[in-house]
């Protein structure tokens, strides 16, 4: 049915956003049978690791002079729950929790049916922790409208590992992706373990080590069957250098994607431990030389990459490559550029230069309950934009239909992932 009115026409757009299920195509949560490693209810919300370089800058500790060695040693010698009493009332009592990870953990705790001006904490908690946990994962896939989501899988992750090497019935809402950091980042050190597990390899990396590494990843491709491979990487990378990743990329990593059909997913920017006091909260962010990316989809065509950068300065040159390259494929707005200020610039950079050809957004959730207040968050955002473009295009004597609509952001949500990864024709 033809749209005819801008009010009718901002009605639908939102009502769609709201209702089109997305998958999430890059997550760390995991399927129950991995335990531990899968992270849920309050506490872990409260010592996540955005929460906790918040929580330093608000002075937990109390302390007179600049943070130290000591400090922080005490800070972690807390417990789960000592720690996040003590980011409660530094971020949420003593001030206002107005930062985005703040407010999203009162949208979570909203969405999970609490009354958050009750400020009791210890009542969520309670509440939350006797919930059997494959009914509060279905719920909250439920409320966050996510059909399925993509792990990251590290074969060099000894917990991980244990499990898939186990084996075990799979839940069918999670997907995988092969994480190679540790091949490709610290060789010398992945090197010895490849060893240990029985492949030839050598740190020189010579032709036969580089046949053991090919070995390797279709190993795991084997167990795992990932949707994609991918790798975080610093800004300064140079991926044509003589550096170990660099030879590990073009003899091994390119030839299983293009034998294998997966798709490679670059995430550049992240600078790592800047403050290692801080543990998983001490990264940071640099800008990245998008050539490395122009590159690499230029002289391998028949490679289809994913793409990401953290760097809120390499957006315009990331979106301006994708119009050049058919292969490559921009997607959601990764971890310091998780922000409504961010996610809407960058949205609308790339809906303007791109259309509705890239991957608006993934949770990069490291808690269950984080799907919520980031697709929430997301959708809201999406919404305010699509109804503003889509009336633009209306006075143009454009009009619309709902299934057109519909068409258009389920590809932004979901097809247009499933379909550059494979999942659908």
């Amino acid at each position: 049915m033809i749209i005819s009115h801008e009010d009718r026409l901002r009605q639908v757009v939102w009502e769609t956003v709201h209702r089109i299920p997305a998958f999430d195509m890059h997550t760390h949560i995991y399927e129950p049978r991995f335990r531990d490693r899968l992270l849920w209810g309050v506490d872990e919300l409260l010592v996540y690791h955005y929460l906790q370089a918040e929580t330093f800058r608000a002075n937990p500790l109390d302390i007179k002079s600049p943070y130290g060695r000591a400090e922080y040693e005490r800070f972690f010698a807390l417990s789960k729950r000592e720690q996040a009493e003590l980011a409660w009332r530094k971020l949420f009592l003593e001030l206002s929790p107005i930062s985005e990870t703040a407010r999203g953990l009162l949208t979570t705790l909203g969405l999970l049916g609490f009354d958050i001006s009750t400020r009791d904490i210890s009542a969520w908690r309670e509440a939350l922790a006797n919930r059997p946990l494959n009914d509060h994962l279905s719920q909250v896939l439920a409320i966050a409208n996510v059909e399925a989501v993509v792990m990251t899988n590290d074969p060099f992750d000894d917990v991980e590992r244990a499990v898939w090497e186990q084996g075990g019935e799979r839940d069918p809402r999670f997907y995988t992706s092969l994480r190679l950091d540790g091949l490709l980042n610290e060789w010398k050190t992945a090197a010895r373990r490849l060893k240990g597990w029985g492949y030839s390899v050598k740190s020189g990396l010579d032709k036969k080590s580089a046949e053991e590494v090919v070995r390797f990843l279709h190993d795991w491709c084997e167990r795992i069957q990932p949707l994609y491979l991918a790798v975080s990487l610093p800004p300064d990378v140079d991926l044509f250098d003589d550096s170990a990743r660099a030879r590990l990329l073009a003899k091994c990593v390119l030839p299983v994607c293009r034998q294998r059909r997966l798709p490679l997913a670059l995430m550049i920017g992240v600078k790592r431990r800047v403050n290692p006091e801080l543990r998983l909260a001490g990264d940071a962010v640099g800008r990245a030389d998008i050539g490395q990316i122009e590159r690499l989809c230029a002289e391998n065509a028949s490679v289809r990459f994913l793409a990401t950068m953290l760097s809120r300065e390499n957006q315009h040159e990331l979106c301006v490559a994708s119009r050049k390259f058919s292969n490559l494929m921009p997607f959601g707005c990764w971890w310091f550029l998780n922000i409504p200020f961010a996610i809407e610039e960058i949205t609308r950079m790339r809906l303007e230069l791109l259309g509705f050809s890239f991957v608006a957004q993934h949770s990069d959730a490291r808690v269950l309950e984080q799907l919520l207040y980031k697709w929430a968050h997301s959708r809201w955002i999406l919404g305010h934009i699509l109804q503003q473009k889509y009336c633009d295009l209306h006075r143009t004597g454009w009009r619309l239909t709902e299934a057109e609509i519909e068409r258009d952001v389920r590809a932004i949500l979901a097809d247009n992932f499933k379909r550059f990864v494979g999942l659908t024709s």
